[in-house]
């Protein structure tokens, strides 16, 4: 069984007050709404202030990226410790603007997952292709080549701790959402590559998210999509009723059954 799950990613945005004013908006809104599971990747700077608002309340607190290292000399860095400390649940990794503006590889990638499921977070593995690729009738194939690599060396059993979020790069932060259909597609994909990586039992536990702007106006053609398990929101996420709307976009209605 797998319960949706409604990611809100802040990014680069908000201070320590704003993100405190934020959070307590969500969980004001979202106050006695059961169903789903839900978090929100806020910046480093504002872990410690939006932990403690999000305690009890149901919504779990995620962080946007972590280092491969348990600690060293590694200036701007924060390791799964140092996240688990503050009271995080998830993490992202791999997202395509670590990807795109940082260099980041699919062997970078896999050494965050290991080091996500070392320290007992959750890792929220990103993946997606290019609009190039697209274009050529390359996504299933970007799609197996960056989830076989990023989870390369994660023992089977591990395996269920793992969510994956499909977000075309294309799509993020563009306005242009993927149709329901082709995320339904790609997820299909990303699940048949999970099975080959940790048989059919695991594979199905694990949820597959859509990502690539997502608003309250769309949402609920993905929400009616049974290989959609729920959404990583960016800018919609910053807007209280508008992620709230998301979180009520009809996921409530069913636990999905693999």
């Amino acid at each position: 069984m797998r319960t949706s799950l409604i990611v809100g990613n802040w990014k680069m945005f908000t201070t320590p007050a704003e993100a405190a004013d934020l959070a307590t908006d969500i969980s004001r809104r979202l106050d006695g709404f059961l169903g789903i599971a839900v978090a929100l990747a806020v910046p480093y700077t504002s872990l410690a202030v939006v932990g403690p608002i999000l305690r009890g309340t149901g919504i779990d607190l995620g962080a946007q990226d972590l280092h491969w290292e348990d600690r060293g000399p590694y200036t701007g860095a924060i390791s799964h410790g140092m996240l688990e400390a503050l009271g995080c649940r998830y993490v992202l990794v791999g997202h395509s603007e670590r990807r795109e503006h940082f260099g980041e590889t699919d062997h970078q990638v896999s050494l965050k997952v290991l080091a996500a499921l070392r320290g007992g977070l959750l890792p929220i593995l990103c993946v997606g292709e290019k609009e190039g690729d697209r274009n050529a009738g390359r996504t299933r194939a970007v799609l197996r080549r960056q989830v076989s690599r990023a989870l390369e060396g994660i023992p089977a059993g591990s395996g269920r701790h793992l969510t994956v979020a499909y977000e075309p790069v294309w799509a993020v932060g563009t306005g242009r959402a993927a149709s329901p259909g082709d995320a339904s597609d790609a997820h299909q994909a990303i699940r048949r590559q999970l099975e080959r990586l940790f048989g059919h039992e695991i594979s199905r536990s694990v949820r597959v998210l859509y990502g690539g702007s997502v608003t309250p106006d769309n949402v609920q053609g993905f929400s009616g999509e049974s290989e959609v398990d729920g959404v990583l929101v960016g800018g919609a996420s910053l807007r209280g009723p508008d992620f709230v709307r998301i979180v009520r976009g009809g996921w409530e209605r069913r636990p999905i059954v693999g």
